[in-house]
C-alpha cells in the first residue's frame, strides 16, 4: 500500500498528498500551489507569542536589571581596570602609543612564543609588522587567579599593562611609570 500502512488498517491512515499539519511552534502550514487563500494569509489567525513558563513558576527574565551595576559582567570590570590603566599611561607616552591596539583575551594561546619560559603568561605584546599596528593583549583568566582581591587586581592589571608597554617601547617598566613597583 505504501509507506503509511497496511490494507487491513494497521496504522495510521494516510494523508491526503499535498497537506500537511499545523506545528506546535505556531508555523503556518505550507501553502498549496494555486490556493489564493493560503497565498494571502487572510484566513490564518495571528501565531501565538513564543513564551516558556515550564511548572508554572513565571516567564524566565533577567536576573539582574541592565540599570543596576552589579549587572556588568566580571569581563567588563575586567575590560574597564585595562581602559583605565592604558588611559594612564597615555598621558605621557601618547605620542610613542599611537596607533597600538590594547586587547583583552580569556587566556593565552597553548603555544608559548619561543622567549617565555616557566609559567602562564599575564600578557603580550607584539610590535608592528607588515601593516599591522603594535599590540598589547592582557590575558584576563591568569591575571584573575593571581589577584587576591579587587585592589590587587586593579595594581596587577596597572603592572601587566606597563610591562608589556615598556616591552613594546624597549624601556624599562620604571620609565614606563615611576611609581611602577613589580611582582
Amino acid at each position: 500500500m505504501g509507506i503509511f500502512g497496511s490494507s487491513r488498517g494497521s496504522g495510521p491512515a494516510p494523508r491526503p498528498h499535498g497537506h500537511s499539519r499545523r506545528l506546535r511552534t505556531g508555523a503556518a502550514p505550507a501553502p498549496e500551489v494555486g490556493d489564493p487563500v493560503a497565498t494571502t494569509g487572510a484566513d490564518l489567525p495571528p501565531a501565538p507569542p513564543r513564551r516558556r513558563d515550564r511548572r508554572g513558576r513565571g516567564l524566565r527574565g533577567p536576573l539582574m536589571p541592565a540599570t543596576l551595576p552589579a549587572h556588568r559582567t566580571r569581563a567588563d570590570q575586567f575590560d574597564d581596570l585595562v581602559l583605565d590603566a592604558v588611559d594612564d599611561l597615555e598621558r605621557t607616552w601618547a605620542r610613542q602609543l599611537a596607533g597600538t591596539e590594547f586587547a583583552v583575551e580569556d587566556v593565552p594561546p597553548s603555544d608559548p612564543a619561543p622567549w617565555e619560559d616557566g609559567g602562564v603568561p599575564l600578557g603580550r605584546c607584539f610590535p608592528a609588522e607588515s601593516g599591522q599596528p603594535a599590540r598589547v593583549v592582557v590575558y584576563r583568566r591568569p591575571v584573575e587567579l593571581r589577584a587576591e582581591d579587587e585592589d590587587d587586581l586593579a595594581d596587577l592589571v596597572h603592572d601587566v599593562v606597563v610591562e608589556q608597554v615598556a616591552h613594546l617601547l624597549a624601556r624599562t617598566p620604571e620609565e614606563i611609570d615611576p611609581g611602577f613597583e613589580g611582582r
